[in-house]
């Protein structure tokens, strides 16, 4: 399991990237907002931890961004704050539980099991001519190989696998990678679509992404 842990605090940061580590989990770990948000969308995790109380960008807010993108990460609230009225709002935020602080580190391994097992469940896998796509795991497979794709690569192509070998407009991929009305340059996604194809040919696919002209982009397969 892969876990993005956003915590201020360094020394309890710190204590609990080790304890994850001893469960044999993968962990990043920042102490920013607007850090965590760079790691989150780009990274492929199984589960954050976030702090509520954050520099940069408050714990809330960036939950409910990533909400609004349509990212469904398992997310751990970890607050000083322990009323009711906060943990509602932690959960309206899209927060899939929630931890006061202190907490017994053992307790936090439990529930971080829970959120992996709660991951697992909802897991799906996509295919495409010799592709196969593991959202969850953000691992593509083709042809001659496997490799793991960033978060935004991943959207793109599963936007594509969805419509199987349809096209798709390029302002639903901008809605489904940036949002609706998103101030991104309308480069960012031939960028994207550049990336998806190295690494189509990195993994020997025979799909290729075409480009549709006035219209967007789709999957296709290769004759053999």
């Amino acid at each position: 399991m892969r876990i993005l842990l956003v915590e201020d605090d360094e020394a309890l940061r710190g204590a609990v990237e080790l304890q994850l580590r001893s469960q044999g989990w993968q962990a990043d770990a920042c102490g920013r907002g607007d850090d965590a948000e760079y790691y989150w969308r780009e990274g492929g995790y199984d589960a954050v931890l976030l702090d509520r109380m954050l520099p940069g960008l408050d714990g809330l807010t960036l939950l409910r961004r990533m909400r609004a993108g349509g990212d469904a990460t398992p997310v751990l609230l970890l607050t000083a704050l322990a009323d009711i009225g906060a943990r509602v709002d932690g959960l309206d935020a899209g927060a899939d539980d929630y931890l006061p602080k202190p907490f017994d580190m053992r307790e936090l391994l439990a529930r971080v099991r829970a959120l992996g097992r709660r991951a697992g469940a909802g897991a799906e896998t996509l295919t495409f001519g010799d592709l196969t796509w593991l959202p969850a795991s953000l691992l593509l497979t083709g042809g001659g190989g496997q490799c793991t794709l960033t978060r935004k690569e991943g959207e793109l192509l599963e936007a594509l696998l969805r419509q199987k070998g349809g096209a798709v407009s390029r302002s639903a991929l901008f809605a489904r990678l940036w949002g609706a009305g998103a101030d991104v340059d309308d480069a960012c996604l031939d960028t994207y679509a550049y990336y998806l194809r190295r690494r189509l040919r990195a993994v020997s696919a025979r799909v290729s992404l075409l480009t549709v002209r006035g219209v967007g982009y789709r999957l296709a397969e290769d004759p053999c």
